[in-house]
């Protein structure tokens, strides 16, 4: 029996060292594993002298053509980095933290190229600081780099031109060549529609001229601007949107200017996948008046309406109501009543305006939103209540008193 095992342990050693010549000669000489063909990989001796870079250096092999929709995306950002600029605001310097990394103050931001005039168009919040600090028209108040060919980008200083607070949007002006000045193209946004491609271009945490690309999530969202007001009809986009990012185009598939990028939806302070951009309709209607007026003409009734609060303590349950006209308005002209005081002292309630053209109202801030879609000059019917009786008063707008 001992001999038995014993002669079976030697076929056994015998067997498997066969295999092992067997498989080293395979890997010299090329073998066929898995319907795989392994090259021939002679074995190099470390420090061998003979060894040369070419020969463990692996082929590199050509990219090829990018898949046609690949292609299209690289086409357009190519086509519009350079009407994206980086925004920095005067006020406001990139700090080296403990760890070695910068830390881009919340006032850098993007901006577009609007037109071969100079002006820039990003947010307000974005120079919000310098705003805030005193800064007016034809004053320096932010830094604007603009990208020139082979990457290079190169600095103006930026002087305001107009801004608003109520949309988030300003108008800066440099002076640079026109060579340089490349305007964004701009689209509508009237048409635009939940599923759509867009992309995103800015200047997230400082790193410039950064692509996203996401679709169109929703449509007419309230953005809770970073200025503390509410812009209605935003868009809403998971193209990830970030601090700096702010100013920066929203396009579609097209390359068109769709929106202004301005907020996100966040717990953490970077992208959760749902970002806001101001609609390009409003931006198209707001940045004209900007660059000639140096603010926005709302349209308005020139009356003072009653604060949410107020309202509710007069037991006014819907609709806004009219606390002052203005003596000489188109609203005291086409009628409309204000709040007063009787003979005896007791307060008797103006009119409380119930929709502006069909459009229900149910406080203030419904009435200034449908009255905002509005220019001055156009004529508007208000659906109002007065004691029991509700009855419709024809009014033309003016510019508001705010």
């Amino acid at each position: 029996m001992r001999a038995l095992a014993a002669r079976a342990a030697c076929e056994n050693a015998s067997h498997c060292h066969a295999r092992a010549v067997n498989s080293r000669r395979a890997v010299g000489a090329g073998m066929l594993i898995f319907g795989f063909s392994l090259p021939t990989l002679p074995a190099l001796a470390l420090g061998d002298s003979t060894v040369t870079l070419e020969d463990v250096t692996p082929p590199v092999a050509p990219r090829g053509d990018l898949p046609p929709s690949e292609e299209r995306i690289a086409k357009l950002f190519e086509n519009n980095t350079f009407s994206v600029v980086n925004v920095f605001d005067t006020t406001l310097k990139p700090e080296l933290n403990l760890t070695g990394s910068v830390e881009v103050p919340e006032g850098n931001g993007t901006g577009i190229v609007w037109d071969k005039d100079g002006h820039i168009v990003t947010n307000y919040h974005v120079i919000g600081s310098a705003l805030s600090k005193g800064l007016g028209k034809k004053k320096p108040v932010a830094r604007v780099s603009l990208l020139v060919e082979d990457g290079v980008q190169k600095t103006f200083q930026a002087t305001l031109v107009g801004a608003d607070k109520t949309k988030d949007l300003a108008v800066l002006k440099i002076d640079a060549p026109e060579a340089l000045l490349h305007p964004i193209s701009v689209g509508k946004s009237s048409n635009l529609k939940v599923g759509q491609r867009c992309l995103a271009i800015g200047n997230p945490f400082g790193f410039d001229h950064t692509l996203t690309v996401g679709v169109v999530s929703g449509l007419n969202r309230d953005i809770n601007s970073q200025t503390g007001v509410i812009i209605g009809g935003g868009i809403q986009t998971d193209a990830a949107i970030n601090p700096g990012n702010s100013g920066g185009p929203l396009l579609n598939s097209d390359g068109k200017l769709i929106g202004i990028n301005a907020a996100i939806f966040t717990r953490t302070g970077t992208s959760a996948g749902i970002g806001f951009a101001i609609p390009v309709d409003a931006v198209s209607r707001v940045v004209p008046q900007l660059i000639k007026y140096g603010k926005i003409m709302h349209a308005g009734l020139k009356i003072q309406v009653a604060p949410d609060i107020v309202a509710k303590q007069l037991n006014v349950k819907k609709g806004s109501l009219v606390l002052s006209v203005l003596p000489s308005s188109t609203a005291a002209k086409a009628g409309l009543v204000a709040t007063r005081r009787g003979i005896a002292g007791n307060i008797l309630l103006g009119d409380v305006i119930l929709a502006v053209d069909n459009l229900s109202i149910k406080n203030p801030a419904e009435l200034a939103k449908a009255l905002d879609d509005h220019e001055i000059g156009d004529q508007v019917v208000l659906k109002v209540q007065r004691d029991d009786k509700v009855f419709d008063i024809h009014v033309e707008l003016e510019e508001s008193l705010n």
